[in-house]
């Protein structure tokens, strides 16, 4: 019995001294994790820049199938936000400052505790070097369990050296991984739709359409209206000589819809026409390389643009469908004239004797 004293007295000796030793410790922490990520530095900034694709790379979200996230309309840029709930506690992240294509700055708050994330992106041999620093302060029982785990330098930098491993892996496959077909001359049908019209340089076309879309959709939400289809971009004008672009985001809708003045939503229709399709299946990032092969298919087998068209792209299946980037779906449609099609006609005999020739007539389309 008296042993048994010795015994709880001295682990309740060894409790109250790891209690003093791990209150005393420093509660303040800054963690820095580095990697060489093996794409162009504007594909990795724009990449992590959106929260959407956190889900994708970050170690801490994959190992808990609990967590349920909440996207609101900006997920990329100053401002842009992001929430979520799991089974081991709540948070949120926010972004406060960006600089292009060089680093972002982020709030995040988890289970009431605030830290600061830091994101550096740098042109080297072999790709980008992205640098991701944390900076915080622990509370009393995160500091206990960070002491049980290494501390809290080994915890966070664990973590961080998973999710950039994570997220060389994603970019390496889920971005350059795509294919393109050409599907031939179809009639696109036309009808009713909603669109914002967006004016602007062409390095910003992706990221005001990964805004937009989901602007247009939570419009669609907002006022409980039914949608026709799929979403889709009609580029008025692409001059890559001055660098100026403009194009709608746009929603099928059944019939046509009035719109009070002054939204910047506007109603518009579409009339049947014919086009080349084209299919991307992979990131949007591949859309140009799939223009291309449309205009050499137009180009080698004779067809004529009809220039008086623009360009649409229907986004089959996104992001809000699946979060692999290698499994989405574009539609690309260029406008173009239908070629004349040769058709066999008879000339009348001329006497009893004589025998029907076949001739070809070429009609003008």
């Amino acid at each position: 019995m008296r042993i048994l004293k010795y015994i709880f007295l001295l682990l309740f000796l060894i409790f109250i001294g790891l209690t003093v030793f791990v209150s005393t410790q420093n509660a303040n922490y800054d963690v820095t994790r580095s990697k060489i990520i093996k794409n162009p530095r504007t594909t990795v900034f724009n990449y992590i820049n959106d929260y959407r694709n956190w889900e994708t790379f970050a170690s801490w979200i994959q190992s808990d199938e609990s967590i349920k996230f909440n996207y609101p309309e900006l997920t990329m840029g100053k401002g842009a936000s992001c929430a979520w709930t799991s089974d081991s506690g709540d948070g949120n992240l926010k972004t406060y400052f960006v600089k292009d294509n060089d680093s972002i700055a982020q709030k995040m708050v988890q289970n009431e505790e605030q830290s600061t994330i830091f994101w550096k992106f740098k042109d080297t041999i072999g790709g980008t070097k992205v640098t991701w620093r944390s900076k915080g302060k622990l509370d009393f029982k995160s500091k206990v369990l960070a002491f049980f785990k290494g501390g809290i330098n080994s915890v966070v930098g664990d973590s961080y050296e998973k999710s950039l491993e994570n997220l060389n892996k994603t970019l390496d496959y889920e971005i350059n991984t795509y294919k393109i077909k050409i599907n031939g001359i179809v009639n696109r049908s036309g009808g009713f739709y909603l669109k914002q019209f967006m004016h602007c340089k062409q390095k910003d076309v992706d990221k005001y359409i990964k805004t937009l879309v989901p602007r247009m959709e939570r419009f669609f939400e907002k006022n409980k209206m039914a949608k026709n289809g799929n979403p889709f971009i009609i580029y008025h004008k692409y001059d890559r000589a001055n660098d100026d672009v403009g194009f709608s985001v746009c929603m099928p809708v059944k019939d046509s819809i009035h719109i009070m003045p002054g939204s910047d939503i506007q109603s518009s229709e579409m009339a049947n026409y014919t086009s080349l399709k084209t299919t991307l299946i992979g990131d949007y990032s591949h859309t140009q390389t799939a223009w291309k092969k449309a205009f050499d298919y137009i180009a080698k087998n004779h067809y004529e643009r009809n220039k008086s068209g623009q360009v649409i792209e229907v986004y089959v299946k996104g992001r809000n469908d699946i979060k692999s980037p290698s499994k989405w779906v574009t539609e690309i449609y260029v406008p173009v004239y239908p070629k004349a099609v040769a058709k066999l006609v008879y000339k009348k005999p001329v006497d009893s004797t004589s025998v029907a020739s076949p001739t070809t007539e070429t009609p003008t389309p």
